[in-house]
């Protein structure tokens, strides 16, 4: 009896700890499924992270099942960065490549798939070479650092695995051969050879990514066109039924005696434009003909593109000409802007600088080049640092300088508003105190500049980074990066 007592408490203790594993285990899942849901409802408020763009790219590793096509199709307007996964640390600050590793290190606990986990492994060993460049930026200094990279670079861009894996054995054998070699070059190399073999393998992975996002896209596209071809046939039915018995009950009529008033007088074709001569006369029949094989072309399809915005040339330029939409769109862009209230430490910003633009524009036969309107903030405060706080305090603060600038440049009236306007800053030799920020929009807009404080940008959503293109507004906010003392 003893010994039964004792298997059964043995028993009941795998029991519960079979089951206290199975409790883990959803417990992991449903903390994952948590945080790929918050990325996503980040991504759509625009106010991603780092690891919110890495996450949702890994969810199209494999396509979807059918189970998960009705939460897919709530993602349809869900923006995927499509780079290579290991080139979102070129935009990140030191601070930000620092959170998005503590964010790995959290998925790499969280994952089950061997997919998913190799992939936030190679970005881990991606992440650790990143902070290591840092420190060595700081050590070295950016020119020696940046030299050292370039080298590497030159080495090893442009192989595959299998060349890198290769090359990483000949690395071991010169390394074990007992030659007199420089040990601290070769060791150097091998650490890096680990790191170009994980770029490589989130190269072919993204490969995958790529291919199943471009694939799922497609098949959207087409449920549409399906989907608007039914409508289209049952609009057309619904129209064949309501016509049938209007025309059965016309030619049940009696047919009212032919009056010559009831017909227009005969136009002299002598009389007519060059251009109407040269219409084709068609009967009322044919006419009817041809809109029915129309509409039997475009019930046929397959697919239904979207119309087209159409493309109005600009009109000549005259004395007093009237307000145009474009205009008026402008002033109600630039009103509602104007209206928000200025912060305390905030000025307006609307110093133009004139720049060199082109001769001509290659658009400008077609559209009336002309300058986007905006409506500029620019930011002020004090910067206590050791020198301001020796000899400045609060009673007496120091000069003011500018901390960041609030850009709104309007564009109401492109031409091709799928292409997003741009901005790109000029450096002029010899002037290290400030830089040209321009913008380009493209027809109907000539290119525009200001003259800003050569400073680094901080490029984080929370200190107030933003750079959107939104109803025709070009928003572009922006802070210095700050030197924080202690007293």
């Amino acid at each position: 009896m003893r010994l039964r007592e004792e298997e059964d408490m043995r028993l009941k203790r795998l029991q519960e700890s079979a089951q206290m594993s199975e409790w883990v285990a959803k417990e992991g899942d449903f903390r994952l499924e948590q945080e790929r849901r918050r990325a996503a409802i980040r991504i759509k408020e625009k106010r991603a992270k780092a690891i919110d763009f890495l996450a949702m790219n890994l969810k199209y590793v494999n396509p979807p099942t059918e189970e998960e096509e009705e939460e897919e199709n709530e993602d349809a307007g869900l923006e995927i960065d499509l780079d290579e996964p290991y080139k979102i640390f070129d935009n990140l600050t030191p601070d930000q490549t620092e959170e998005l590793h503590e964010d790995i290190e959290r998925y790499l606990t969280l994952e089950h798939s061997d997919v998913n986990i190799d992939f936030w492994t190679n970005m881990m060993v991606v992440c650790k070479d990143r902070l290591e460049r840092i420190k060595a930026d700081q050590r070295l200094g950016l020119a020696a650092a940046a030299a050292v990279e370039a080298d590497i670079a030159a080495l090893l861009s442009g192989k595959t695995y299998e060349q890198l894996s290769s090359l990483q054995r000949q690395v071991h054998e010169k390394l074990t051969s007992g030659e007199p070699v420089d040990t601290d070059y070769w060791e150097g190399l091998l650490q890096k050879l680990l790191v170009w073999k994980a770029k490589a393998k989130l190269k072919s992975l993204h490969e995958v990514v790529v291919r199943n996002r471009l694939e799922q896209l497609r098949k959207r596209q087409r449920d549409q066109a399906l989907q608007a071809q039914e409508e289209l046939l049952g609009k057309a039915a619904a129209a064949s039924k309501l016509v049938q018995p209007a025309v059965q009950e016309v030619v049940e009529d009696e047919a009212e005696p032919y009056d010559r008033a009831m017909s227009p007088q005969p136009i002299d074709i002598l009389k007519l434009p060059a251009e109407e001569r040269d219409i084709d006369i068609l009967t009322q029949k044919e006419a009817l003909a041809a809109l029915i094989r129309q509409r039997r072309e475009v019930a046929a399809s397959r697919f239904v593109a979207k119309p087209s915005q159409p493309v109005v040339e600009e009109p000549e330029v005259v004395a007093e000409e009237a307000p145009s939409n474009a205009d008026l769109a402008s002033e109600a862009l630039y009103r509602a802007e104007a209206e928000k209230d200025l912060d305390e430490e905030e000025e307006l910003f609307n110093m133009e600088e004139s720049i060199q633009r082109p001769t001509t524009y290659t658009w400008e036969d077609k559209f009336r080049p002309r300058k986007p309107r905006y409506f500029n903030r620019v930011h002020t405060g004090y910067e206590w640092n050791k020198y301001n706080q020796t000899h400045y305090d609060t009673d007496n603060p120091p000069p003011k300088v500018v901390q960041g600038y609030k850009f709104n440049i309007f564009y109401p009236d492109l031409i091709d508003k799928s292409k997003a306007p741009t901005y790109k800053i000029i450096k002029e030799p010899g002037n290290e105190e400030t830089v040209l920020l321009m913008f380009s929009a493209g027809p109907p807009y000539e290119d525009i500049a200001f003259r800003i404080v050569n400073r680094e940008w901080e490029f984080s959503h929370k200190r107030g980074f933003k750079s959107s293109f939104d109803r025709g507004c070009l928003s572009l906010w922006f802070q210095f990066r700050r030197n924080f003392y202690r007293k």
